[in-house]
């Protein structure tokens, strides 16, 4: 018998959870952390689907077995693999046919089975939910080449709670944000990982999260945080020009001429004609300092127009040290007085 759990209850289990749909619908989404034995292909799905609504329930099922008939033992041996201790969670899209197929085979096998209720589409739910929640935010801000992910991950290093946006994203967030290699995840997908790393969060405890405008790439900031992330206190990090240079010519000059060129027509309108081909006329030189300082003119000015939007009252400029490990500490020994600061204010 397969014991039916909420969404909550699996996340405090620490088992395997089997996903039974689609590739497909595994691709778009699904709960992180999750395998995928598909109990129907994509087109499968589709003639059980046309089945159910044109003929009958009954005549959908009996064809589902038509179609799975051979494929059960093969699910049983990769269940095993993915949980030789014969303990695991399963799912489908809403908790019904699919995962409770499933169940029953791996139940007979001898299993310890549970069914996540309500299925992924009760995990969206909670994964929604999970924006809406208060957070303690605290935005790390600075121009294009301050070090902010770095510094952010020396504050991990501090015992303070950070999410990396960039990361779930897979973009740096700027036109050059792929890096010639990342690949995001679907919206839905960044959506589930965002979700369950707040869940892993103290909401009683400062969250750090870098300045971000509301896209990442292609990845859209769920807006119920966004709005928290607008009104939560921003310390500014004032970096010398020269350092930020320095910086991102160690990031950018890795990269492939033909990618910074390609991004670099990307943002031709914003950068405009002369600066454009300055710019890429610098890259093929190999001069990428200057194709840098190029670049920040228009990146700076797109920081302090998104800055300016601001409750100025809520902004704390911060002078960045050399040493990423004691700009950590200034920053979390100044966000520490951070509410006497406010109160003076």
């Amino acid at each position: 018998m397969a014991t039916a759990i909420s969404i909550e209850d699996f996340l405090n289990l620490n088992i395997p959870l089997v996903d039974v749909r689609t590739p497909l619908e595994f691709m778009q989404g699904h709960i992180p952390g999750a395998f995928n034995i598909p109990i129907f292909s994509n087109e499968e799905r589709v003639m059980v689907g046309t089945t159910y609504k044109q003929q009958s329930r009954e005549a959908a099922i009996l064809l589902g077995f038509d179609l799975t008939g051979s494929k059960w033992s093969g699910f049983i041996r990769e269940a095993l693999e993915i949980a030789p201790q014969k303990k695991l969670a399963v799912h489908c899209w809403r908790g019904g046919m699919r995962s409770g197929a499933m169940a029953w085979a791996l139940s007979l096998y001898g299993f310890e089975v549970y069914i996540i209720t309500g299925g992924y589409k009760n995990f969206r739910r909670w994964t929604l939910g999970q924006f809406q929640k208060s957070w303690n935010v605290c935005i790390l801000g600075g121009m294009t080449g301050s070090g902010k992910t770095k510094i952010l991950q020396e504050i991990r290093q501090l015992e303070e709670q950070v999410i990396d946006l960039e990361d779930l994203a897979q973009h740096q967030g700027s036109s050059f944000g792929s890096m010639n290699k990342l690949v995001q995840p679907t919206q839905e997908q960044f959506e589930n990982n965002f979700a369950l790393e707040l869940h892993q969060m103290d909401q009683r405890k400062r969250l750090w999260v870098e300045d971000e405008s509301v896209t990442i790439g292609k990845r859209v900031i769920p807006f119920e945080f966004f709005k928290q992330m607008r009104s939560a206190v921003l310390i500014n990090l004032i970096t010398p020009l020269e350092q930020r240079v320095a910086s991102l010519v160690e990031t950018y000059g890795k990269l492939h001429p033909e990618f910074l060129i390609e991004c670099t027509e990307r943002v031709k309108k914003r950068l405009g004609p002369e600066q454009t081909r300055d710019a890429i006329q610098a890259i093929k030189d190999g001069r990428i300092a200057d194709f840098v300082r190029l670049l920040l003119v228009y990146y700076d000015k797109n920081y302090l127009k998104g800055i300016q939007k601001r409750d100025p009252l809520t902004i704390f400029p911060i002078d960045c040290e050399s040493d990423i490990h004691q700009t950590a500490l200034k920053l979390k020994a100044f966000a520490n007085d951070l509410p006497v600061i406010q109160l003076i204010s």
